[in-house]
């Protein structure tokens, strides 16, 4: 058994010695080679693959800049001629196919959120936020449709040439057919319509603020409801030719950003801030999940409709709540068979505008303005950054895509070919500490002709600014380039990427993983406190008596007859009582090392009136220590822990610290208790005492008459505080014969003196 006890103690001690240790503060690595890595860091002219990879991005060019801050929405005529709306002057702008660009209208009204262009090239602009929609032709505008709402949020044409008219604060889809022909076609009973599209079965498709519901339309009054994204706004909808269809949903952010500018362009207070709705919405209960919905106003379907069975009817209150401090968004796909998928999601990123390719889903964010690539297999590229506010909408142009964005008002073109150039800035990277840096070292593809050069900086403060050092020389060797930047606890690279050049056009250096290494400068631990206490050193409860006892050199049974047998002896022994356990001290300490390395302790020890500390146990990675009160006579003593970081560092770079306790009195010696006078007088008694420790002050004083309850005794001077004190009883109606009179005095350590006296 034995044996079996030691070779579990070999085993513990081996895993303890095999755990992996906490993070040292030796050289460290900081390592790039993940899209989620790279995607936090900031680009120019370079994309981010779905494996990680970064490459030229394709080539940007500037297709119209405007004075306004932001571009809403963008139409293409038949002729490939472009028609941008923008805010916050409302002004419509017509960019010609070889980019020449003029200011065609201005609008009484500051915002211009939606446009659209028909088959003859006239345009329609709606204005907010006194909600109307012009016709433009010939440089002329003409009011076409007043729908008595605040705000047009978007328009969308039919293939019969109807214009659909998504509106707000009111919820509604118009329908319009000429010069002040429009009629409500579906009140949705939400707060606005902030997306508006016409599929291939001429089905109108809405999206709508703030629940985030995407309807269907088919007919006047007639709707289906395709989703519910959870979030407050669908703000894009791509129907496709097979019957699936592309949504975006958003927090909100979108329509109150908008009613925000407009009513700071008026002046206004907030009068147009959507407000939370109930509407009660009639549901055919045998339709199931997204069965058809009939309007709030208990209009008719529209003739040639196949009317309902009768069936119960179930009212479905819809009451927004809406929370427009969310900043989170979702790309979906609603299938021909309704259902649904969630394509991308993200918590830092709004998505503003969709785009369906061939062989990708494109969609744009608030984020530097940036456009993804979403491949069928749900795999996200970064294809370009536009380093604008939000890239708002997306087109599709011959041999190109163009993208419109917010803060500045601009419409980019993306090529089919790679750039020239791009540049890539790592995101700072926080060391913890000042920090001596090592090498930056890469791996990358780089076809013949193509270059990758990378710089780096360092400062002190968490964000880059005219404190930071400049970025360094260039470095080349991808093997490992020496970082030439000050020692500092933030750094940060940057890698300038050169494509093959005019002689291997659309070649593109491929860059996989950075790794910078450094050295960290080694913290001192911390010791926090010291705590010191006295306790039992060990329990006697539950001990065997001592009749159990083999080594007992007899055993005496005393009967109640008063017979007495002996096993080895006629004589009655004495028994002994046990002492109490004895003391034991306990040392123990909070430590902690802000690198996370492993700390090893010596404690030391000394007396007040000593001057060398003495160890009393080293090299331990224990927070504490046990001792006998006993090793230590009485008096008062400090004790000091001593922390060290040696087993993780060199020791030239080791640390450590210390900290002393508060003086702690060490007192074994119990108080002595000398009786002086006695003197009786009738039945009374008059006794003196005296009580001294050695130590420490006393702290209380008792008697027990004739085996009765502790009564506590004050001192002479009305006050036990001094190591001595007299004191003085006077006992009172005390019958005659003997009385036993015990007296205890403590000291502030808890030992207790005892004395006893027989009164006569």
């Amino acid at each position: 058994m034995k044996r079996f006890m030691r070779q579990i103690a070999r085993a513990a001690a081996l895993l303890a010695a095999l755990a992996p240790l906490a993070p040292a503060s030796g050289t460290q690595a900081w390592e790039m080679n993940s899209y989620g890595d790279f995607v936090r860091g900031r680009f120019e002219g370079i994309s981010l693959s779905r494996d990680g990879r970064l490459s030229l991005a394709p080539k940007v060019d500037t297709v119209f800049t405007s004075d306004q801050p932001v571009i809403w929405s963008v139409a293409q005529a038949p002729d490939g001629t472009l028609y941008a709306a923008t805010g916050h002057r409302g002004r419509v702008y017509r960019i010609d196919r070889a980019g020449h660009s003029s200011l065609l209208w201005t609008a009484e009204q500051p915002e211009i959120f939606a446009i659209a262009a028909d088959r003859s090239g006239a345009v329609y602009a709606g204005t907010s936020p006194d909600g109307k929609v012009y016709r433009i032709e010939h440089g002329k505008a003409e009011e076409y449709f007043a729908p008595k709402a605040r705000y047009i949020w978007s328009l969308a044409l039919g293939a019969d040439g109807a214009l659909y008219v998504g509106t707000g604060d009111q919820g509604k889809v118009f329908r319009v057919e000429g010069p002040g022909k429009g009629e409500v076609y579906y009140d949705t009973g939400q707060s606005h319509v902030t997306g508006l599209a016409v599929d291939a079965q001429n089905r109108v498709l809405a999206g709508t603020e703030p629940n985030g519901i995407l309807y269907r339309i088919s007919a006047k009054d007639k709707a289906f409801v395709l989703y519910d994204a959870g979030l407050p706004e669908i703000r894009a909808i791509v129907p496709m030719p097979d019957g699936t269809v592309y949504a975006a949903a958003l927090g909100g952010s979108v329509s109150k950003r908008a009613q925000t500018a407009a009513q700071a362009a008026q002046g206004m207070s907030g009068a147009g801030a959507a407000t939370a709705v109930s509407s009660t919405i009639t549901v055919d209960a045998q339709a199931g999940p997204g069965g058809e919905i009939k309007p709030p106003d208990g209009k008719q379907p529209a003739p040639g409709a196949t009317p309902a069975a009768a069936t119960p009817q179930v009212t479905t209150q819809f009451t927004p709540v809406v929370d427009t401090s969310v900043e989170k968004s979702a790309v979906y796909r609603i299938n021909p068979d309704n259902t649904v998928e969630t394509l991308w999601s993200s918590k830092e990123e709004n998505v503003y505008d969709l785009l369906a390719l061939e062989n990708q889903l494109l969609f744009s964010t608030d984020e530097n303005g940036r456009i993804y690539g979403l491949s069928p297999d749900r795999r996200v590229t970064l294809v370009a950054q536009t380093n604008e506010g939000e890239t708002t909408r997306l087109l599709a142009a011959e041999h190109s895509i163009l993208a419109a964005t917010g803060n500045m008002g601009r419409i980019y073109r993306l090529g089919e070919a790679p750039a020239a150039s791009g540049v890539y800035e790592a995101p700072v990277h926080d060391s913890g500490t000042a920090s001596r840096w090592g090498s930056l070292s890469w791996r990358a593809e780089v076809p013949a002709g193509c270059a990758l050069v990378f710089h780096t900086r360092a400062g002190n403060s968490s964000k880059p600014d005219r404190t930071w050092s400049e970025w360094s020389g260039a470095l080349t060797d991808p093997a490992g380039s020496r970082i030439t930047s000050p020692n500092a606890r933030y750094i940060e690279w940057k890698v300038e990427m050169a494509g093959g050049g005019p002689a291997r056009p659309g070649t593109t250096p491929m860059l996989n993983s950075v790794t910078l290494a450094y050295l960290p400068q080694n913290s001192p631990p911390v010791v926090k406190s010291i705590n010191v206490v006295t306790q039992a050193a060990a329990s006697t409860q539950g001990a065997k008596p001592a009749a159990a006892n083999p080594t007992a050199a007899y055993t005496v049974t005393v009967t109640d007859t008063g017979d007495v047998t002996a096993a080895q002896s006629a004589g009655t022994p004495t028994q002994t009582l046990p002492r109490a356990s004895a003391q034991q001290i306990t040392v123990s300490w909070q430590a902690e090392d802000p690198d996370g390395d492993r700390l090893v302790f010596n404690v030391y020890f000394r007396g007040e009136d000593e001057t060398r500390w003495m160890l009393l146990k080293g090299n331990t990675h224990d927070n504490s220590i046990s001792f006998d009160a006993d090793i230590l006579a009485d008096g008062k003593y400090y004790f000091r822990v001593m922390a060290s970081d040696r087993e993780a560092n060199a020791p030239a770079s080791a640390r450590e610290a210390q900290l002393v306790s508060a003086p702690v009195m060490i007192d074994n010696t119990p108080p002595v208790v000398t009786i002086g006078a006695v003197r009786y007088s009738g039945g009374t008694a008059h006794v003196e005492w005296d009580a001294v420790d050695a130590a420490s002050p006393l702290r209380r004083c008792e008697y027990s008459l004739d085996a009765g309850g502790w009564v506590p005794v004050e001192a002479a001077d009305g006050v036990i505080d001094s190591a001595r004190e007299k004191f003085t009883l006077d006992l009172t109606g005390l019958a005659p014969g003997e009385h036993l009179l015990v007296i205890r005095a403590a000291d502030s350590a808890n030992n207790t003196g005892v004395k006893k006296i027989v009164l006569k």
